[in-house]
């Protein structure tokens, strides 16, 4: 019987490292495709890409609700949106990988379409940040509607390591040149993917 139970111990430990060596490649491929992206429109566009997000109440820079979270004003942005990107996009993937995947969707949809409702006139805004408060709102989510002891704690936790980045969701605080309504909208997606998938285990709980 010991013997068993330190086999099947051995296994759980094994999957647990199979599962979190694929999420750690998850969101690191996904960074490294941000950073070709980057470089290619460095290189050889000479930052024309950038003309392809969202252009608010234009219907050609609708286009931009898809390339936008793909597109970066330089470096230094990329790499603020990076390393976030990698730590919330690996806390977002911890239950099920294809949560990554339809929080990167559906927060990727609402801050572009909010950038392009209530952006100002004659901006373009770029940038992965609507994915990453997408992810920050879903990980804030979970443990409201799931209401599971890891989940609230895990909600807890990053509250208090990423709370502060929900200045960036205000107007006056978020500054010129920040596109704050990208921020606010992703994490409203965010939010929504919190509910829908938080509301589902419950009902299944019940049942």
């Amino acid at each position: 019987m010991a013997g068993k139970k330190k086999m099947l111990m051995k296994d759980g430990l094994y999957e647990l490292a199979v599962e979190t060596r694929a999420r750690i490649r998850l969101v690191s491929w996904t960074a490294a495709l941000l950073w070709l992206i980057e470089l290619t429109d460095y290189v050889v566009f000479s930052g024309g890409l950038d003309a392809f997000g969202v252009r608010p109440l234009s219907v050609p820079g609708l286009v931009g609700i898809v390339f936008a979270p793909l597109l970066h004003g330089g470096f230094g942005h990329l790499m603020a949106n990076t390393i976030p990107w990698l730590f919330l996009g690996f806390l977002t993937s911890g239950r099920k990988r294809l949560d990554f995947w339809v929080v990167a969707v559906v927060s990727a949809f609402t801050a572009g379409l909010g950038s392009w409702l209530f952006g100002g006139a004659g901006t373009v805004h770029i940038g992965a940040s609507g994915v990453v408060f997408g992810f920050l709102g879903f990980l804030m989510g979970r443990g409201f509607w799931e209401r599971r002891f890891g989940s609230i704690l895990l909600s807890l936790v990053v509250t208090a390591l990423f709370g502060s980045m929900l200045w960036g969701m205000v107007p006056v605080v978020a500054g010129v040149g920040i596109s704050w309504q990208a921020h606010l909208f992703g994490w409203f997606g965010g939010l929504i993917v919190a509910r829908t998938l938080g509301r589902g285990l419950t009902d299944k709980q019940r049942g």
